[in-house]
């Protein structure tokens, strides 16, 4: 008896491991930044993610994680243990506090500064989605932000 118990039980692991891995990822994108309140020798941001869920199923999440490196750089970072769910084949705003080092800023400018022509920011946008399967999901997503131009 506890020979098929057991081995039910492991066929129902497995299967629920397969289906995991068959889900398409999750699609993030920023949809926005806003200034908070500083301190010290930091800045806070409320960062808005756009979280797209391509899946049919829903997806409950109890807090989200991200990191933001800009031109090869660390530069934000920022945790939230808020819950929500993104419904299937649905999207959802989820917002995330992030510090931005001092640090970072200065090593932004001071590489802005070195006489290049900017027309873009190259971004590196990388996470975790807790709560989803098992230890939750991740998300990486790299991409290039255009400046405008002045018109001449």
């Amino acid at each position: 008896m506890m020979r098929i118990f057991l081995s039910i039980a492991i066929l129902l692991w497995l299967s629920a491991c397969a289906t995991m891995a068959l889900r398409e990822p999750l699609q993030v994108s920023i949809a926005g930044l806003e200034p908070l309140p500083s301190e010290g020798l930091e800045a806070r941001f409320l960062m808005k993610l756009r979280v797209q869920n391509p899946n049919q199923a829903a997806l409950t999440y109890n807090g989200i994680s991200v990191d933001l490196d800009l031109a090869g750089r660390d530069f934000a970072m920022g945790v939230t243990n808020t819950p929500g769910e993104i419904p299937g084949f649905g999207e959802a705003v989820i917002q995330v506090p992030v510090t931005v080092p001092v640090t970072a800023i200065l090593y932004q400018v001071l590489g802005i500064t070195q006489g290049k022509p900017i027309e873009g920011l190259q971004y590196h946008l990388r996470g975790r989605v807790g709560g989803v399967g098992v230890g939750g999901v991740s998300f990486d997503k790299e991409g290039e932000w255009r400046l405008p131009m002045p018109r001449q």
